[in-house]
């Protein structure tokens, strides 16, 4: 066996943005629940993605000769990228629309079980197997199959497979999208609605990846499989997009932050019983709700524990197990739900955002845009707008 490496700028590219995307996905997927289901299928979309243009890089390298065990590995998640495109398209326009999600993964998983022929062949059929793909010039290993690692003849036309199961998705997916353009009375090139432009350019880029992957693939033959390559590289920069979207919204910013600051175990000696917990949200809720402390400039955690006459470490606690958010989170729901009772409630436009900002307790509108964009994907006046659309 040849067990040559080659390492170049590309590879090196390659293997940070699997890094990135391995590092994001688990942000994604811990920051998603039943209202935040969008978030789970981009992160284990992300996960994949990874982890499949990871063995790209293995195999560009040479890698892979000294993982032969691994090979093909990532095959499976070929049917499940596009199903993931899907769900995430669906459930971020329609993210209250209950969902049957096991059905899309069914030749994803069966494609799994079916490369179990593949995952016992000895390692001379592995090596035949990758240089089929990156160096057909090198010369095949004898070697004689006891068990075929295609029984049934259909790894044979993974390729074709793969570009069919893609194209039903992506149509689905668009004609989802033009759906909602169309319900909205938005144009597809000149919204301004920002969830339609996320939305919008994550097709895009995935209509990418499929031109890349058909035009390579017809111009190099279907067994060839440099047109990996250019998709890995292409994958990863989209990681590194994703990741400088999620730095620039973040509101790690915000606050006083330090680098020296570790996650440690929260909470681990309270002795708050369940049903004191449940006491002090109720009073939570009513400075909230009924007293709107919220719309105060100057709230604060403390600020709001004197209020309700407890300590701000059981405050604290109380928010983060109860409701799954901090502080600040809760502060910015209360403000952003208000602003949108207001906005509602102002059909004629009397009110500008500034003022509007103040009211519901912000000290600048950039903020104030910042929070409603980041829990509502449009800004107040996109928000006004589409109201006054509806």
């Amino acid at each position: 066996m040849r067990t040559e490496i080659h390492i170049g700028l590309f590879d090196l590219f390659i293997f940070l943005g699997v890094f990135q995307g391995i590092l994001i996905s688990w942000f994604f997927i811990k920051n998603s629940n039943n209202s935040r289901r969008a978030n789970r299928y981009q992160g284990i979309l992300l996960f994949l993605l990874s982890v499949s243009i990871f063995e790209e890089l293995l195999n560009n390298t040479g890698y892979i000769v000294r993982f032969l065990a691994i090979t093909n590995y990532s095959e499976p998640s070929n049917f499940a990228f596009a199903p993931l495109v899907y769900l995430y398209i669906r459930s971020s326009l329609y993210p209250k629309k209950k969902e049957h999600i096991w059905g899309h993964f069914v030749i994803s998983a069966f494609w799994l079980v079916y490369m179990v022929f593949q995952f016992i062949q000895p390692n001379e059929v592995k090596y035949n197997s990758y240089i089929g793909t990156k160096h057909p010039d090198w010369g095949y290993l004898d070697v004689i199959e006891k068990i075929s690692d295609d029984p049934i003849g259909i790894r044979y036309h993974i390729n074709e497979l793969t570009a069919v199961h893609f194209t039903i998705y992506m149509t689905a997916g668009i004609v989802l999208l033009l759906k909602k353009f169309k319900s909205l009375n938005q144009n597809v090139f000149t919204t301004g609605n920002e969830l339609l432009v996320v939305m919008r350019n994550t097709m895009f880029h995935f209509v990418m990846i499929m031109v890349i992957f058909l035009a390579t693939k017809l111009y190099y033959g279907m067994g060839s499989d440099i047109g990996g390559y250019l998709i890995a590289a292409y994958i990863s920069f989209m990681i590194f997009a994703t990741s400088y979207q999620i730095l620039n919204r973040s509101a790690f910013f915000d606050h006083p932050q330090s680098f020296l600051n570790f996650p440690m175990p929260k909470y681990q000696k309270s002795t708050l019983s369940e049903h004191n917990k449940e006491m002090i949200l109720s009073k939570i809720k009513l400075e909230m709700e009924g007293r709107k402390y919220f719309t105060n400039n100057l709230a604060s955690l403390s600020g709001l524990a004197k209020q309700i006459n407890e300590s701000s470490h059981h405050v604290s606690q109380v928010i983060n197990e109860l409701l799954n958010m901090n502080f600040f989170e809760l502060l910015a729901k209360y403000r952003v739900e208000e602003a949108k009772r207001i906005i509602l409630a102002d059909k004629g436009k009397r009110i500008t955002i500034e003022e509007l900002a103040e009211q519901v307790g912000y000290n600048s509108k950039s903020a104030f845009n910042n929070a409603f964009k980041k829990l509502t994907s449009q800004t107040p006046s996109e928000f006004r707008e589409n109201c006054q659309i509806n």
